[in-house]
């Protein structure tokens, strides 16, 4: 196993956003997290990441407690996000914005093949290399999102709502490139309101509501389950 949550708890304040979920993904999976808006999706990741700190359980990655780790030293260790919405840095070029991803890899030769395999997962960066990422199309951001946490070298990918407000043509891409990348050897957890394309893409999915998990399935069986299908897959 290698990644295990147990009784995770975060709260903000004295709002609780997770109430103790149990989750697990194994080396090599793709297992996504499904559930409406405010759900606790994105906080889960972020706890992973070590951007919000859990109040309570723990989170095991590698054999190891990760849940008091500092977020660049979970990032050295192999775990990279990619966040919602993003983020790239929109005043630096593309070419500054994956060198920025390597910040944690001291290995110059390790850094430049992973960028040429960036290149050719994505070829329109290569093409937009000098350009300034503020400029470039939704897509064109969510591959470089993309890109620039793969520059960490990342055993574990965590995928916040990579589809959200881009046309189907580019998140059917998208999705290609994530199969890819896991075919290589990169475990993802995939965040997404894209119900049907992140179960197709999935071995296994989780359901969440307010901050539990409430549901766990291979991914097919949750694209046949009846109360999934009304709920997040129109009927």
């Amino acid at each position: 196993m290698l990644l295990e949550i147990e009784n995770l708890k975060v709260k903000y304040g004295n709002v609780e956003a997770l109430h103790g979920i149990n989750f697990h993904v194994d080396e090599g999976e793709i297992v996504c997290i499904l559930g409406a808006n405010g759900a606790g999706k994105s906080t889960t990741l972020m706890a992973l990441s070590g951007l919000v700190k859990a109040s309570e359980g723990t989170i095991t990655y590698n054999g190891e407690h990760i849940n008091k780790a500092r977020a660049h030293d979970i990032v050295k260790s192999g775990i990279a996000q990619v966040p919602e919405g993003r983020r790239v840095f929109g005043t630096l070029t593309v070419f500054e914005n994956l060198k920025l991803g390597a910040f944690t890899c001291d290995d110059h030769d390790l850094s430049a093949s992973t960028l040429e395999w960036i290149y050719k997962l994505f070829p329109i960066l290569k093409e937009r290399e000098q350009q300034l990422a503020g400029t470039l199309s939704g897509g064109e951001q969510q591959m470089l999102a993309i890109g620039r946490a793969l520059m960490a070298q990342p055993k574990v990918l965590l995928l916040d709502e990579p589809s959200l407000g881009l046309a189907p043509l580019v998140i059917k891409t998208i999705f290609e490139t994530v199969k890819e990348i896991n075919s290589k050897g990169v475990t993802i957890i995939l965040v997404e309101q894209n119900a049907k394309a992140a179960l197709k893409l999935s071995n296994r999915g989780y359901v969440m509501e307010v901050g539990r998990l409430t549901m766990e399935d291979d991914a097919d069986a949750l694209l046949q389950n009846e109360g999934v299908r009304k709920a997040y897959l129109g009927g």
